[in-house]
């Protein structure tokens, strides 16, 4: 009989903030549990940062600029795990907890049987959205005002956007839950999708893809999984303040450091509450004996910053804590062994889940498999290479996605990193230091410096000169459809 292959992905879940990766709180006692009779592979790296440059590895094996820079998601002939699987008799389902990146729009769809992605009707916001703080009456359009003589107010303007904070603090209404101020739905909403879907599909082997949102700001995670991290409770009020004066940009991070605690704390308990609803959902599975023959794996799109290098959140940048990402791999009656520390790119997740479930991998896959490395325990890929676009936080604006690159090529201990506009190279020792606050000087190891360079030279004419042009105009096609069909008649 087929396995079975069950894939979860959690949105900016930090390698450093997992049990089984070495975390000191309770966050993932479930996970630890099943890390122990599964491979934790200790270098997991992302291809790319937000979402849009990560998931098109993950789910197609292939590197999110691989197409141009232009593209986001999936081209719709594009090969990925669930076509893979689907085309062979596997009944797919994949439950997105709102992300609007991972949507019909941008086809992620493709290969499902069934497909929920929790959005609205314009797939760009959460269907269950139902919080808005801001305050439209006449305070707002005062600020309004203000704001454009704001720049020549000096000390006056600084002291004015505090007060001003505080004022809009203090009179917008608040719910007393933190449920109804979440933006995206909760861990439970989408296991109790996946239970239900799975229910009427007992008799086939299954694909079942899920990504959780908890860890994602706002950070609003439910209160049961702040009790259980043994944490103070948390008040809506208090929580919505928090955010509030987590997402200012008008301060610098020094201020920012006073509520760093408080806001790590919010978000290790949204990591809590993914790791019991995991639970849930593998309980159903040995209820129903079908662990047994499931293939496991639970990694992250992405990891989140507070504030290592002044930042918040999950910007395009390719910094350790957003691409060094947790993989927990399980596999039906194989030994757990321990891994290697080299860098295994999540560009060979796919192939090495089709592998494990005897399925061939597309020959459009960029990656390979690596399971046979994980049974001997041996070293995967010299490198792992992450890339994104500078800037293209709003990549809904197709103009947005024209940025600069930004690339690495990460070894075991050499970290380099190059931006392009304006030209720059940093080259860190991760063995000495692991936070990436000093890049070695320009005239040290230059024999590593001009090994990864030459790593990325070819990945780059890779990138322009093996591009598959077919599913680049298929991928462009869909956008000009989509902005037709949103243009007003």
């Amino acid at each position: 009989m087929r396995k079975s292959v069950l894939l979860v992905t959690v949105d900016c879940l930090r390698s450093d903030h997992v049990g089984f990766m070495g975390y000191d709180l309770p966050t993932t006692p479930f996970l630890d549990g099943i890390a122990h009779e599964g491979f934790v592979i200790p270098n997991a790296i992302a291809t790319g940062v937000p979402t849009y440059y990560s998931v098109p590895a993950i789910l197609g094996s292939r590197y999110p600029l691989a197409l141009g820079r232009d593209i986001l998601g999936i081209a719709s002939s594009e090969p990925t795990i669930a076509s893979a699987l689907h085309d062979v008799g596997y009944a797919t389902a994949a439950f997105s907890a709102g992300n609007p990146y991972l949507s019909r729009r941008f086809g992620y769809d493709l290969g499902f049987d069934t497909f929920h992605d929790f959005l609205k009707a314009d797939g760009n916001t959460p269907a269950d959205n139902k919080f808005d703080g801001a305050n439209r009456g006449w305070a707002s359009r005062l600020n309004h005002a203000l704001q454009k003589i704001r720049p020549s107010m000096g000390v006056l303007g600084r002291i004015y956007d505090e007060v001003y904070f505080e004022y809009c603090q203090r009179i917008t209404p608040v719910s007393e839950s933190l449920d109804f101020l979440r933006r995206f739905p909760a861990a439970d909403v989408i296991v109790d999708h996946a239970c239900d879907w799975l229910s009427s599909h007992c008799d086939v082997p299954f694909f079942l893809w899920l990504h959780l949102m908890d860890p994602h700001s706002p950070y609003y995670p439910k209160e049961a999984a702040i009790y259980r991290l043994s944490q103070k409770p948390v008040s809506a009020q208090r929580a919505c303040y928090l955010n509030s004066y987590w997402n200012r940009s008008d301060i610098r991070p020094r201020r920012l450091e006073r509520h760093r605690q408080e806001m790590v704390a919010l978000y290790d308990a949204g990591v809590r509450w993914v790791d019991e609803q995991i639970k849930r959902l593998v309980e159903y599975l040995r209820q129903s004996s079908r662990w047994d023959n499931c293939i496991f794996a639970l990694s992250a799109d992405h990891g989140e910053e507070f504030l290592e290098h002044g930042r918040r959140y999950h910007a395009p940048q390719l910094s350790e804590e957003l691409i060094h990402v947790p993989l927990l791999l399980r596999f039906p009656g194989n030994a757990k062994r321990k891994q290697d520390k080299s860098p295994f790119s999540l560009i060979h997740l796919a192939p090495t889940l089709l592998d494990a479930a005897s399925v061939p991998a597309p020959k459009g896959f960029h990656g390979h498999s690596h399971l046979d490395r994980m049974h001997r325990g041996q070293r995967f890929d010299d490198v792992a290479i992450s890339e994104c676009v500078a800037g293209c936080t709003n990549p809904f604006r197709p103009e947005n996605r024209m940025g600069s690159r930004i690339l690495a090529v990460r070894e075991s201990r050499y970290k380099l990193v190059l931006s392009f506009d304006p030209v720059a190279e940093s080259l860190y020792d991760l063995d000495a230091d692991p936070s990436e606050q000093s890049p070695l000087p320009v005239t040290a190891e230059k024999i590593v410096r001009r090994r990864l360079l030459e790593v990325a030279r070819q990945h780059l004419h890779q990138s322009s000169h093996q591009r598959d042009e077919r599913m680049r105009l298929q991928a462009l096609l869909r956008d000009i459809q989509l902005e037709w069909a949103r243009s007003p008649a």
